[in-house]
């Protein structure tokens, strides 16, 4: 009988918090009928007044009235004066009639749901408080922030420290670089004073020496300023490794490692710090062709070099270069000649060998004869001579590669110059010098990369504009020598 009352009991409040006490008219229909049959006897229990409802019936429409225990009666105010309940009636005056719903049951659940409201409004009220404090902590770390001076430092600057400038960096970059330097206290000092320097438009990729410790506006005037550049190089057009003099005047024409020793120094007087000469010479003159960067299509070439000293002779591309001074001579070469061998690469000197039948370290070679024997209009002309002449074996005989190999050095070369038997003159010898004998120009590799169809075996410059004459005949080519006499190009001082 519990158990039964118990799963009706269940069955009704489901229904209850379902329908919230509301039928259709139908569900009241099949109620009215099933009251009005009578139910069959229960053989297993004694017999009860038929009053024609059967709280037990398990159709879904039935009403099962809601039972209550002595404990659920509980005083409230609002519903109750302290009234005993009734006993519940094993009758109703009419069958199928819905008994009335308790009261205490519905106030208890009103008060729930009152208290989680009220719940729900304090959880409100205090989100809110707190995305209030947020908005306004916010507000006033800007305010604060907007009106504090950034941290700087008072000043003198202390030793000079190298700053990187890359390609594409902001001025908010620059400043992130100085400080993390120990240029400036902080970024925003440097930047500060940067957005205010009409100067900071002009900066350069590259290398900068600028005082540690300085205020933020002293380090963006140092930075503008053109002394604060280091590391700098620019290698001209048919520049060598090692320096020479001219015969006429005695004037000294720097090589490359004089000029990248000179581009290294950082400081002034006392303390003043480069990469020397001697240094880059032994350097560049070392056995390890990885570590100087030299190209794998250059390395077996290379290894056959006969004098250390110029092994790296034509690998250093002429053109605008920067490296970190604070870096040892054999990191600045290795920059320098993976670098150029790159921006070799990028015309083509890796596919040459169709149009020339050369190696791409011999095109390199040949193309640094080009650069030192002829001027831009003229170039795809001399590197077609170069080619003609190879490969019917015969001579260069350029005195381009005497002088490469002299102190001394003229546009004319005298008879004992011409037979001195070196690895690079190519008058006492065939085939092209054992290394490149300058830095040949992007234009002068193209033209032996692809030199101009001809048959010309021979060429001379004729006067001192430059003017070049090309011929495949010999006898014509001692005519235009003849011409060259008469102008006095070819004057030696010696």
């Amino acid at each position: 009988m519990t158990d039964r009352w118990a799963q009706a009991e269940a069955r009704f409040r489901q229904r209850e918090a379902e329908r919230r006490y509301r039928r259709d008219d139908k569900a009241w229909e099949r109620s009215r009928r099933s009251a009005a049959t009578p139910v069959a006897d229960d053989p297993g229990r004694d017999a009860e007044p038929d009053t024609g409802w059967d709280p037990y019936e398990d159709d879904d429409t039935a009403v099962i009235p809601r039972y209550v225990d002595e404990d659920e009666y509980i005083d409230d105010e609002d519903d109750y004066d302290d009234a005993e309940p009734e006993p519940r009636s094993r009758s109703r005056s009419r069958a199928g009639a819905r008994p009335a719903p308790r009261r205490g049951g519905r106030a208890a659940a009103r008060r729930a749901r009152e208290q989680q409201d009220g719940g729900r409004r304090k959880l409100l009220w205090v989100a809110g408080a707190v995305v209030l404090v947020l908005i306004l902590g916010a507000g006033v770390y800007k305010l604060v922030n907007r009106y504090t001076p950034a941290e700087d430092f008072a000043g003198p600057g202390g030793a000079p420290v190298i700053v990187h400038v890359a390609s594409g960096d902001t001025a908010t970059e620059i400043a992130t670089a100085m400080k993390e330097a120990g240029v400036v206290a902080s970024s925003a000092a440097f930047y500060e004073a940067a957005v205010q320097n009409a100067g900071m438009s002009s900066v350069q990729p590259g290398y900068y020496a600028i005082p540690e410790r300085s205020p933020g506006r002293d380090a963006v005037a140092a930075l503008v300023s053109p002394e604060a550049r280091v590391g700098n190089l620019v290698i001209s057009e048919g520049r060598q490794l090692h320096d020479q003099h001219d015969v006429n005047t005695g004037a000294r024409k720097e090589g490359i490692y004089t000029k990248i020793a000179a581009a290294s120094c950082v400081g002034a007087d006392t303390e003043r710090r480069c990469v020397t000469y001697e240094q880059l010479e032994e350097a560049g003159a070392g056995a390890d062709l990885a570590a100087l960067g030299v190209p794998e299509w250059a390395m077996d070439a290379v290894r056959q070099v006969p004098d250390r000293r110029r092994q790296l002779e034509g690998l250093i591309a002429a053109g605008s270069w920067d490296f970190d001074p604070n870096s040892s001579a054999q990191e600045i070469l290795r920059k320098l000649v993976s670098e150029s061998a790159a921006r070799y690469e990028e015309t083509g000197v890796l596919e040459s060998g169709a149009a020339n039948g050369l190696s791409p370290y011999e095109t390199l070679i040949g193309a640094s004869l080009v650069e030192r024997e002829a001027l831009p209009q003229d170039m795809s002309k001399v590197a077609r001579v170069i080619v003609n002449r190879l490969e019917i074996g015969q001579p260069l005989q350029f005195d381009s590669t005497v002088n490469y190999a002299l102190d001394k050095t003229e546009v004319a070369t005298t008879d004992a110059d011409r037979a001195q038997t070196t690895p690079w003159n190519t008058y006492a010898m065939a085939g092209l010098p054992a290394t490149p004998i300058a830095a040949p120009s992007i234009g002068a590799l193209e033209a032996m990369e692809k030199p101009e169809p001809g048959d010309w075996l021979y060429f001379v410059t004729v006067d001192k504009e430059g003017t070049t004459l090309f011929t495949e005949s010999y006898g014509e080519h001692l005519e235009n020598i003849e011409l060259a006499l008469e102008s006095g190009i070819l004057d030696s001082g010696r």
